[in-house]
């Protein structure tokens, strides 16, 4: 154990938040799953436990590999990913099955295991890979709207484009991030403005071909629409089933909550264990159990802040915001969606909720980000094994100076 720890580099608040978080999430992942048991036949909640443990010990696998790669090879890791990633996200479109003339085309089967991987999610972690490599490279440079279409842009909206059909939620909260992203490395404004734009009449267009040609293009474009007009029509349209129950187990937990394990909405809830697994600890948890969840994901937040504000470099930073603020917006997101102030989209709560793609791509951020923190804690030891090798040689010269 004590070599373990030895070889654990890099922020080590970011290594006990996310322990913690882990750790956490076997109570409402056990106890929301029974509904998932029960649904199934067989009854046996057990085996959905050693499920989630798995993914666990799989995602900090992961966590701990990625974070022992030096982050300057994660500039050519990503160039060489981005081809990759699109011909990955071309055959999950094309394999996917669909649900009642739905495009469900989110996931393709892990050979051997036969476990079910979301590709988007591992195309959002190396498409901002790979932007803050080019914001990086262009830092220091007169940026045009033309020289950028081609390295930057087409990149993302090709991504973008194979992801929509089939999950408008993550295509939303990847252009957000680049967007943000792109800011933050300095992006021209005026450019940025002209995207997003091209971006809201890309999207019109696609709802208009869309629901001009069902049949030619299956998609999830009435499932989103219905979404939107249950959450902004309160009056007239008919409330979300999984939002009603969400706001019931709410309701049941009060503030110290009912206890663990002993949810009803449980039993009601599609999602429970996964999208909607925030209502679940607020049932069992109650607000106190809520509020420290919020608070473990902002401390989380201020670390990413820390150590993108330290790192040496300029891709460090921009690294380190642009694979760790998603996860954070990933979770306020949950969030708001079981408190009903978002309408509903799917996303899980990040190193909580069950599902391995979610907390694998989760820990390969994390491991990206400990990857550039274990960068400059490297440097300082460097720099204070000088300072003590200089004080070793020349101490006298080293006080004359200091004074």
């Amino acid at each position: 154990m004590k070599q373990l720890f030895k070889n654990i580099k890099g922020d080590r608040l970011i290594w006990a938040i996310v322990a913690l978080l882990a750790m956490f999430s076997f109570l409402p992942v056990y106890s929301a799953s029974s509904n998932l048991a029960y649904t199934y036949g067989n009854g046996n909640t057990i085996s959905f436990l050693i499920k989630h443990f798995v993914h666990l010990v799989l995602g900090f696998s992961i966590m701990f590999a990625v974070h022992k790669i030096p982050y300057r090879y994660f500039r050519g890791l990503s160039l060489m990913a981005m081809p990759f990633v699109i011909v990955l996200l071309v055959v999950t479109m094309f394999q996917g099955t669909t649900i009642e003339g739905a495009n469900a085309s989110r996931w393709i089967k892990i050979p051997i295991v036969g476990w079910s991987f979301q590709t988007s999610t591992l195309a959002m972690v190396v498409l901002m890979v790979y932007v803050a490599r080019y914001l990086s490279k262009v830092k220091d440079q007169v940026v045009t709207f033309k020289d950028s279409l081609v390295p930057l842009w087409a990149p993302v909206f090709i991504v973008l484009a194979l992801i929509l059909p089939s999950n408008f939620s993550t295509t939303a909260i990847i252009f957000v991030m680049v967007v943000v992203l792109t800011f933050l490395g300095g992006y021209p404004l005026r450019y940025l403005v002209a995207i997003i734009g091209a971006g809201f009449i890309s999207l019109t267009m696609f709802v208009l071909v869309a629901k001009a040609f069902p049949d030619a293009m299956p998609n999830r474009v009435d499932t989103w629409i219905s979404r939107i007009d249950s959450f902004t029509d309160t009056e007239n349209a008919t409330e979300d089933y999984q939002i009603k129950n969400a706001k019931i187990a709410i309701a049941s937990g009060g503030i110290s909550g009912v206890g663990p394990g002993k949810s009803v909405q449980k039993n009601f809830l599609p999602q429970s264990s996964s999208d909607f697994i925030f209502a679940i600890i607020i049932e069992e948890f109650g607000l106190i159990g809520g509020l420290g969840l919020f608070i473990a994901y902002m401390a989380l937040l201020l670390r990413i802040v820390i150590v993108a504000q330290k790192s040496d470099s300029v891709f460090g930073k921009l690294l380190v915001l642009g694979v760790g603020l998603p996860i954070i917006f990933q979770a306020m997101i949950n969030m708001a969606v079981a408190v009903e102030l978002f309408p509903v989209t799917g996303q899980t709560l990040p190193l909580v909720s069950s599902g391995g793609t979610s907390i694998w791509m989760s820990c390969l951020a994390i491991g990206i980000i400990l990857s550039v923190s274990a960068k400059r804690e490297e440097i300082k030891q460097k720099e204070n094994e000088e300072i003590d090798s200089d004080l070793e040689e020349n101490p006298l010269e080293i006080l004359s100076e200091a004074l």
